[in-house]
Parts: structure tokens; sequence; C-alpha cells
């Protein structure tokens, strides 16, 4: 069986083609990637002619549409709840699905589903924060033998994922796309109101932290003097509180040494190291959201724990990786885009749709961030060899690789690589081992023997506001627009 997972609709559709028999994940991409409309809600019609041709046999949908909109009937959201146009069997009609088969899955089981059958663990503690499914915005389950057990949740209104995203909004932000931005804001300023916010906002209640506010329309203008970076610094800090919070009753709800951590909380990187230190091994799967959610409809529609490999699950430029003809442009210009291979599943580009620079000079990050048109505050990743890690970062102890980019650690040596280190000292580091990608690897050790230097600044290979970079025509059209070198 073909099973086709799809999470369309709401942001950033996305779906996953996973063979049961062989539990392959056969294609994941975001519709973005080839509509080019960034976060689209919808399939587009190359997504639509992909998913076609793998010929599925059954279509799993991300959440309960009906359930939905009884949540949305309570928040006042008439115009959505009495629509019948947003329902999936009819959507799926109107663009060319409706004839395959069509069961539907919760949204919270979805995302603890993609992170459970992609983990390493046949048991496991996971967790789910996000800013709302149906109900739910966080749960907890107990993961054992391919069943997924609720063992507590909390519901709309109190969400910390909704709390997060309307400070996003109070600073001038895009709520539910910029939240990323708020994140990196928050090591400019000082978290001054951080107990203001918490006491305004937060109470608890089985020693979880629940909203005691409905912020779904926005706080207006709450603290209306105050800075937008120290309210960015303190949001993020009471975030983190909550996150480590919530991981402490987990852990004791489900005492296992196995944590699982999906829904868009967990992509605040900078709020996920109770994750390693509260348990001994942590999966955080790279596409934590709603798009990955469709790969957990597919593995629940299966029952099956899927061959995870690596994210580079979408479309292929062919070719082998460039490594001699990049790293001349880096020794020419310091700078140069890589578009090769399978694109990553979610959010970072780890590789194969990367914007690449030097991580020692200077004036590089000032210079990546005018050619993305993105804030100069903004913090640029790291790329590492695996084996060279630990020595430039303070990695943690359970944790010697970090293929994702899902934590925030200290260098080591923030004097000699001032492009990859934020204000706060941090890096949001990638570790690359051959088996991760060798392509990368390769050019990553070519670097280190021509410049004794074994990382490379990794930033998305994309302008702020647009998707990533995806075929070889986006590439060339990144060229041509933005006087970058792309191989």
């Amino acid at each position: 069986m073909i099973v086709c997972g799809i999470s369309a609709l709401s942001h950033d559709a996305a779906f996953s083609i996973v063979d049961s028999q062989s539990r392959e994940i056969l294609f994941a991409s975001h519709s973005e990637r080839f509509s080019r409309k960034k976060n689209d809600p919808e399939l587009d019609p190359e997504s639509v002619r992909i998913i076609k041709s793998y010929a599925p046999t059954l279509i799993s949908w991300y959440e309960r549409p009906f359930k939905k909109k009884t949540r949305q009937l309570f928040a006042g959201q008439l115009a959505e709840a009495l629509s019948l146009g947003d329902l999936p069997a009819r959507y799926l009609q109107k663009i060319g699905l409706g004839d395959i088969p069509l069961v539907y899955q919760d949204h919270h089981r979805s995302h603890a589903a993609a992170g459970y059958f992609t983990s390493p663990f046949d048991e496991a503690c996971v967790v789910v924060i996000d800013a709302i499914g149906e109900w739910d915005t966080l749960s907890i389950w107990r993961a054992d033998q391919l069943e997924l057990t609720k063992v507590y949740s909390s519901q709309y209104p109190s969400s910390l994922g909704l709390l997060y995203s309307a400070f996003t909004e109070r600073v001038g932000l895009k709520p539910n796309e910029e939240e990323f931005i708020l994140m990196g804001m928050a090591a400019h300023g000082e978290p001054v109101h951080a107990q203001t916010i918490a006491g305004d906002f937060l109470e608890e209640r089985d020693g979880v932290p629940h909203v005691k506010q409905n912020c779904h329309l926005g706080l207006g203008n709450y603290l209306s003097a105050a800075d937008a970076f120290d309210l960015a610094a303190s949001i993020q800090e009471v975030l983190a509180g909550c996150v480590r919070s919530v991981l402490e009753k987990a852990r004791l709800l489900v005492p296992s040494d196995n944590l699982v951590y999906m829904g868009g909380v967990a992509l605040n990187c900078a709020a996920n190291a109770p994750a390693y230190r509260l348990f001994k091994n942590a999966w955080i799967m790279p596409n934590p959201g709603d798009a990955g959610s469709s790969l957990g409809a597919a593995a629940l529609a299966t029952n099956q724990k899927l061959k995870w490999e690596n994210p580079y699950l979408g479309y292929e430029i062919a070719g082998s990786y460039p490594v001699e003809p990049v790293l001349a442009e880096l020794q020419r210009s310091g700078i140069c885009g890589v578009a090769s291979g399978r694109a990553e599943f979610g959010p970072r580009a780890l590789g194969n749709r990367s914007l690449l620079a030097d991580p020692r000079g200077t004036r590089t990050k000032s210079q990546v961030n005018q050619i993305k048109k993105r804030e100069p505050f903004r913090p640029l990743a790291p790329a590492i060899l695996v084996e060279h890690a630990e020595q430039y970062f303070e990695l943690p102890a359970n944790a010697s690789e970090l293929p994702y980019m899902q934590l925030t650690v200290r260098c080591k040596d923030p004097e000699n690589f001032p492009a990859i280190v934020h204000a706060d000292g941090t890096a949001r580091v990638q570790t690359v081992s051959w088996d991760d990608n060798p392509g990368f690897h390769e050019l990553l050790t070519a670097f280190h023997e021509t410049t004794g230097c074994p990382m490379l600044l990794n930033t998305s290979l994309n302008i702020k506001g647009q998707p990533l970079v995806n075929t070889r025509a986006d590439a060339e059209e990144f060229t041509q627009n933005y006087g970058v070198t792309c191989w």
C-alpha cells in the first residue's frame, strides 16, 4: 500500500509518500517549494502531479475537520466554522485527488507519530507543544511497541504556542511565520518583563504551566512602552521556563530515558536545552511543525516504524555534489550557493539548498544578511564536521551529534568565528557526518584541509519571505537576481 499523508488548508501545506510494505519514505515536501508562495496553505498543481505519480491507495489527513470546526465555533470564528469549502474531502475532489480513499487522524497524534515513528526508539515519552490542533495545544504521550497513548493534554484557549505568536505580532512581526525572528531578537534584549508576563498570562495546574488568557486575537498594545527587543527576551525566557516545566512533568508521567519532542514550539531551538538535560536520549524530527505532520499522518495509516535515513526527501537536482566548484568560489568570493541532490524536508537548509560562507570574516554576517534581505541582528548558523564539533562548541553530554540545527549551544572560540556566533555567544550548530550527507561532508573536509577551518556558515538558500530554492531553475534565478553563484 502506498499512503499519502497530507497537511493543508491551514498554513505551510505539505505531503509525504510512504510505502507501507518497505516502510520507506519515498517523497516528502512542502507545497511552497513548488508554488513559490511562502507558507502556501494549499497543494499546488506540481505537488498534486507528484502525488498522483506514486499512485497512492490511501490519503491520510493530518487532523479531524469537524472536530476542528467545533473549536472554531467556540472561538467565535463563525465564517471558518460554517464554511464547507475547506472540508478535506471537497478540497481533494477539487484538486483531482477525490477518487482516493481518505482517512482522518487527530492533529496532535499526527505530530506525535511524525516524531515517534521516525525515531530510533521502541519506547519513549512523547511531548507535543504547538499553537493549536483541533482543541489540544499541549499533549504528553506514552509510546511503546507502536502504540501511542495520550496521558495528559491541555486545550484551547490555553496555548504556549499562541502566547509566543501573540508576542510575535506585538513586536511588529507576522504571527505564525516570523516567530524565529522573535527568537533571534531575544539575544539583543534583556528579560526585564519576564516576571510581569508570567504573572499576567500564566498559572500552574497539575505542575504544568497554563495560559490563563486567550491570546488568539493578539495582545493589543500590551506593555506599550516596552522596548521590542526586551519584550522578545522576556517572552523567550518565559517560554523556555514553560518548556522545561512541561518536560519535567512529562518525565514524571512517562518515566523513560527517551524523549520525542514535536510541535511548532519544538522549532524554538533556544528553548530546547531541557530536552537534552532531562532525558538520556532526545529526538526532534527535523520538521516538527504542521508540515511534518503529513509524515505523521502517513505513519499512523501504516502503523509501522518508518525507515528514517535522513531529511533529504524532496525534489532531486541530479548530479554529484559540487565540491570542487563550491570550494573554488568560497576561496574566490567567500560566499556560494549549493542546490544539489534531494531537497530537505523541513524549514532548515542542511547542505543541499544552502547559502554557504566562510565563518571567519568580520563582514560575512552583514554581507549574507544583506543578500538575503534579512534584519542585521539575525543570527546565522554553522555547519561543522562532526569529528571537530566538541572542539569548538559546548555540546550536551548526551548529544555529540546535532545534525538538524535543533539546539543552540555556546561557541568556545567566538572571536575567530564572528559570522556564526549570536549576540549571546551561542550558535545553532549543525554537525555533519558522512552518513548524514556524504557530499556536504566532503565539501567541509576539503574546506578544512585547505583553510584549517572545519566549518562553514550555513543558511537557507532563499530571500526573506520566499521559499527555499527547489529546482535548478530556481537556483539560476537566484544567481541572476542576487549575484550569488549557485552550484
